[in-house]
């Protein structure tokens, strides 16, 4: 790395550390608003779209691992499902969160189906929100510019998303996301365009990669692809899209940042899937994993000064989705577990940010165990897809609603039936799931099963503490105040 490049990556990091210790008016106002976890419920349409995009596109080396070696299917393995889906949140789930004015999803669930579930909820929701995956890609680019250790260079940036976030909670992250919603966008365009003009457009690339890498499945079986459009089925219990809705200032700021949202990710999917195309076509990585596609191409083809505006374009996009799901279990272990317990009680920002410290420890063993992210998206989005698909859905559309105690029990025995089967991978000797059937599929028939032969009982309204008697949100929490947050001048 030449010094330029380390300076413009050192730069960035600290306009970001910047951003997260600005100073700031005390919030005021009921705690319902949720200040620290919220902001205030006061987030604009921009401010809505950039940290949505930025903090759920955080797997862009597994994205260039995956272009790299399948080719275009990445478009249709890590787009399509995820477009599909979040559209069905913005058509029907979306306006309905934002009028729901929980501060997490857990809280929702909790308010519609008890604490027994909420309980559980809280505890899927914290454990599957772990940064891992992001975490140990982060370690890899932190570590293409300092050096040493995988160890070493995770364990930093794991305490630096941690110094930023701590002060400020979600009103860094709005904050922040404008700055790497600029860089990712920025640092990929440069490339492309550099790739384009130096080397050639679409021509070069059809003579210089393989031709399955032009076709729908990529060398690929069909079930391998079939397989993540049920995982990103987990975009229906995503935890960042539901803590977005209850911080818009309305539900048409919801269900329009969402369709914005699903605009931009297209757009940068396009550009990160040619980019892995291109770095296919310009470098033999050898025994370097594949994961590294992009970082490898920035040294084969940029210049010192370029190569560190490319550099910090993957950070920004890895660091965006570390901050917001570090902050997301942060929030959920705070609120829903530790703010149960008499000591936080009422001190939800106290509690969260000790969360954070222990969400931020948790993560980073476990992304240093791993070392694969694509399996820790496959295991998290299993877990997660299975176990609260239903309950959630449920707690916005009463006609799937089933009484209390049948739905701690559906979600027990789902979460126990698709943990034991992801297990079972790694118990045998063959590497194959038991029966050869994928979990999710298990997981997903089994919570379906205890709709068999309900009741009218299931209908019934719910009452909680943020519903009224008939199932609607509160007059006295939905009449929103305050003004809008607007974005940093400097963006």
């Amino acid at each position: 790395m030449a010094a330029l490049d380390v300076a413009i990556v050192v730069l960035y990091l600290g306009v970001t550390l910047g951003l997260g210790f600005l100073r700031r008016p005390e919030a005021t106002g009921s705690p319902a608003r949720g200040h620290y976890l919220l902001a205030g419920r006061r987030l604009t349409l921009p401010a809505f779209v950039a940290t949505t995009v930025s903090t759920f596109y955080g797997g862009v080396l597994g994205v260039g691992e995956y272009a790299y070696d399948h080719g275009i299917s990445n478009w249709l393995v890590f787009g399509v499902p995820y477009y599909l889906y979040a559209a069905l949140f913005a058509v029907f789930l979306a306006g309905r969160a934002c009028q729901s004015r929980a501060l997490t999803l857990p809280d929702r669930v909790r308010a519609v189906h008890g604490p027994g579930p909420g309980l559980l909820a809280s505890i899927v929701v914290t454990v599957t929100s772990l940064p891992a995956a992001y975490l140990l890609e982060l370690g890899v680019l932190t570590r293409e510019v300092f050096g040493g250790s995988l160890e070493v260079s995770a364990s930093l940036m794991t305490l630096f998303s941690v110094l930023y976030v701590w002060r400020g909670g979600f009103r860094t992250i709005i904050r922040t996301g404008f700055l790497q919603f600029a860089c990712m966008y920025g640092g990929f365009a440069l490339v492309l365009g550099i790739l384009v003009g130096t080397r050639g457009g679409l021509s070069f690339l059809q003579a210089s990669v393989p031709p399955g890498h032009w076709t729908w499945h990529g060398g690929l079986p069909a079930q391998s692809i079939l397989l993540w459009y049920f995982v990103a089925s987990s975009t229906l219990v995503e935890p960042t899209f539901y803590q977005h809705c209850f911080a818009a200032r309305s539900p048409a700021v919801a269900r329009r940042g969402i369709a914005w949202s699903i605009a931009f990710w297209v757009l940068f999917d396009l550009m990160t899937t040619f980019t892995g195309l291109y770095a296919r076509a310009l470098v033999d990585l050898g025994d370097i994993p594949s994961a590294e596609a992009y970082p490898q191409l920035a040294r084969a083809v940029l210049p010192p000064g370029l190569m560190g505006v490319f550099l910090v374009a993957l950070l920004a996009t890895v660091m965006s989705t570390v901050e917001g799901y570090l902050f997301v279990a942060a929030s959920t272990l705070g609120r829903d577990l530790l703010g149960r317990l008499d000591r936080f009680r009422d001190r939800e920002a106290t509690a969260t940010r000790w969360a954070l410290v222990a969400i931020a420890v948790a993560s980073l063993v476990i992304a240093l165990a791993s070392r694969s992210v694509v399996r820790l998206w496959h295991h998290m989005g299993t877990i997660s897809t299975a176990t609260l698909l239903f309950p959630v859905l449920g707690a916005f559309w009463p006609r799937l609603r089933l009484p209390p105690r049948r739905t701690l029990l559906q979600m027990a025995t789902v979460l126990v039936v698709t943990t034991s089967w992801l297990a079972s991978r790694y118990l045998g000797d063959d590497g194959t799931y038991l029966l050869g059937i994928e979990p999710i599929y298990l997981g997903l028939v089994v919570g379906a099963a205890f709709f068999l032969g309900r009741g009218r009982s299931s209908r019934r309204p719910v009452q909680g503490p943020d519903l009224d008697p008939q199932g609607g949100p509160r007059a006295d929490l939905a009449a929103g105040e305050g003004s809008l947050i607007t974005p940093p001048r400097s963006t």
